[in-house]
């Protein structure tokens, strides 16, 4: 069962004035490792704190937490780069795995 990955990036003032632009970049840097490891499942999503713009989330799905662990081995030596370039700390991983709930109110 696919889990998501939500990573939590914390930019500097100056990355954060230009986020689209500093995410592609980022998305340039570390999306080939990513797409080339079997524990690949789709596309990221990017959303900037309305509270706190120098906060970016990125949210996708993987196919397991092990796979993802194992992709981060080689992904954090690409991602040091961009921490000191763009950064104030490095990224935060968290793991969610989605509930089935029935939104459909007619169960």
């Amino acid at each position: 069962m696919a889990i998501t990955v939500i990573e939590t990036w914390y930019l500097n003032d100056d990355a954060a004035t230009q986020a689209t632009k500093v995410m592609q970049q980022m998305d340039d840097a570390l999306g080939d490792n990513a797409h080339a490891h079997a524990g690949w499942h789709g596309h990221a999503s990017f959303f900037q704190d309305e509270a706190d713009p120098r906060q970016v989330t990125w949210q996708y799905a993987w196919r397991s937490k092990q796979d993802h662990e194992d992709l981060l081995k080689t992904e954090e030596a690409l991602a040091e780069p961009l921490y000191r370039t763009y950064c104030t700390r490095p990224r935060q991983i968290r793991y969610a795995t989605e509930l089935e709930v029935e939104v459909e109110h007619d169960h």
